[in-house]
């Protein structure tokens, strides 16, 4: 690979993996507070977790929605409508994301007991939900603000934003979980109420920076034309869409782990938040990928956008390879990290070896998969990814865990040999260049 092309996508995508690395640090931090407190106040976080990431998922949307038009915008040399696209995103946010929290503030007491039937997960976890349900519109604004930074090259402001909000939250955890430097003792729903408040500060965090450095571009002051609004929207919803049915099917999953029992639940969530810490160089050289495909088509260089897709995708797979050797080679030393529970940290084992071996194959979907979503295919993405769990992941794996009882190995074995097929599904999908003839 040319040096200059490495050096590329490395400066882009640094700073998003070392705003990543915060953010997960932090659910890792939570996870491993929240630890302290047993098993139940575990899976309860765990599956909180989840439902929230589900019910934020179309607000979300908006994160690939903005960088992909501002990208776009910025290969052709037009920074002021990239700008203008993003304060039509945050008046979006707005309008929409309060109306959000109200209704499914609402309905967490009634709806968690049909997800998770402990009381002990129950007691926990309503209030937990409540807090980061209520938090919605600064998660929205969140992700509108890092589409844009990534997209205009700019990451390196929203890594600095986020090493800040979590630093808080780490704080605001130890105080609020425990009930340290004069705060009451809340627990669970004191790690609920510290994520809400860091995701605010975050938010204020942005729009100074926003004044600051794009303040003559026209931030919050220009508005997205007829057409770059419907084109937004357009990219937004199937980014949403597929949002949606990922995070739901986790919750799904979380659900069917659950039937087998409260300590592989426990054991998943540990599983899960290890493999999204581990995935994010994957994700941050994605989101790199998703920015320089953009500008290289706003360019009108479509075989520079397809080149760039191949040489992250290289960069990517080292890389997690890399990351996933510990996972196979000592995986109770990584599990015993959060689990203190022997046989729960048993349990953990070989479905953790499983991941290890597997992130490879999770390289390739994520270089793809951005590739795609940069050159606005976010609805081929969305069918892909929505077939692969829904109609083929889920209803095996209820099959294998609970009625054949095959327990969380045989769950998490057939999830790895799902995400291999939709790896491959975004390979050929981006060697078909299908996608050069959407017009964003």
């Amino acid at each position: 690979m040319d040096p200059d092309r490495r050096n590329r996508i490395f400066g882009l995508a640094l700073p998003i993996i070392g705003g990543m690395v915060s953010q997960n640090l932090l659910n890792i931090v939570d996870t491993a507070m929240v630890g302290f407190l047993g098993d139940a106040a575990l899976a309860a976080v765990g599956l909180g977790g989840f439902i929230v990431f589900m019910c934020q998922a179309l607000i979300l949307g908006i994160s690939t929605g903005v960088q992909t038009s501002a990208a776009r915008r910025k290969g052709e040399g037009r920074t002021d409508r990239a700008a203008a696209i993003l304060n039509t995103a945050l008046l979006l946010v707005l309008l929409v994301a309060p109306l959000f929290s109200i209704v499914l503030i609402q309905l967490a007491e009634p709806v968690y007991p049909y997800l998770n039937s402990d009381p002990a997960v129950i007691e926990r976890g309503v209030p937990y939900l409540e807090w980061r349900l209520g938090a919605i519109v600064f998660v929205g604004m969140n992700f509108a603000f890092r589409g844009y930074w990534n997209a205009l090259d700019m990451s390196r402001l929203y890594m600095n934003t986020l090493i800040i909000m979590h630093s808080c939250n780490i704080v605001l955890n130890y105080a609020l979980i425990f009930g340290k430097l004069g705060a009451p003792e809340l627990g669970v729903t004191g790690a609920g109420m510290a994520s809400a408040i860091s995701m605010a500060i975050g938010t204020a965090i942005y729009f100074f920076l926003g004044i600051r450095h794009i303040g003559q571009d026209g931030f919050l002051r220009l508005k997205a034309t007829r057409a770059e609004t419907v084109s937004l929207i357009r990219v937004t919803i199937p980014a949403g869409v597929q949002q949606l049915f990922f995070a739901a099917g986790l919750v799904a999953m979380f659900w069917i782990i659950g039937k087998i029992g409260t300590p592989e639940l426990a054991a998943a969530n540990v599983l899960v938040t290890v493999l999204l810490f581990a995935i994010l160089p994957g994700l941050g050289l994605g989101l790199a990928c998703a920015t320089l495909v953009g500008q290289a088509l706003g360019r009108r260089d479509p075989d520079d956008a397809y080149q760039w897709a191949w040489d992250v995708a290289k960069v990517t797979i080292v890389l997690l390879t890399v990351l996933g050797i510990p996972m196979w080679l000592v995986p109770d030393l990584v599990s015993s990290i959060f689990i203190h529970e022997d046989s729960t940290r048993e349990l953990a084992r070989w479905p953790m070896r499983i991941m290890g071996l597997s992130m490879p194959i999770e390289a390739v979907g994520f270089a793809f998969m951005h590739g795609l979503l940069g050159a606005g295919d976010a609805r081929r993405v969305m069918f892909i990814s929505i077939g692969t769990q829904w109609l083929l992941f889920l209803p095996l794996a209820y099959v294998i865990g609970p009625i054949l009882g095959f327990g969380l190995l045989g769950v998490w074995l057939w999830q790895g040999i799902s995400r291999t097929l939709q790896s491959w599904l975004f390979f050929t999908k981006w060697r078909g260049r299908k996608w050069l003839r959407i017009e964003v």
